[in-house]
């Protein structure tokens, strides 16, 4: 489980999910979330257009343990990982589609 504080590494089996060859768009949403449903589709559109990056999205109040070890305070909360699972992106709210592209920039 990751700590915060030191380098944050996600797996395929804490997210349930298999991560991106080249990158890995996390989603933490919540069933009454309205921005949520439009951080989905937006995420899913990117991961569509960019080869080897796939979108996971985790619903924060299944995984209330994933949501405190990683510090998650609000949803829509997305994270941005390298081919190897470290975060090297975090951002809170309702992403642009330009903005997450260029935040994959950091990933690949």
């Amino acid at each position: 489980m990751p700590v915060r504080g030191e380098e944050t590494r996600l797996e395929a089996a804490e997210l349930g999910a298999e991560l991106g060859e080249r990158a890995t768009l996390v989603q933490f949403s919540s069933a009454f979330c309205q921005p949520c449903r439009a951080t989905r589709r937006t995420l899913a559109d990117v991961a569509a257009m960019v080869d080897g990056v796939a979108h996971i999205e985790i619903d924060a109040e299944a995984r209330l343990g994933l949501v405190r070890a990683l510090g998650i305070a609000a949803t829509p909360t997305v994270l941005v990982l390298d081919a190897a699972g470290r975060v090297v992106r975090r951002a809170t709210g309702q992403p642009r589609k330009a903005d997450v592209i260029a935040a994959l920039g950091a990933a690949v």
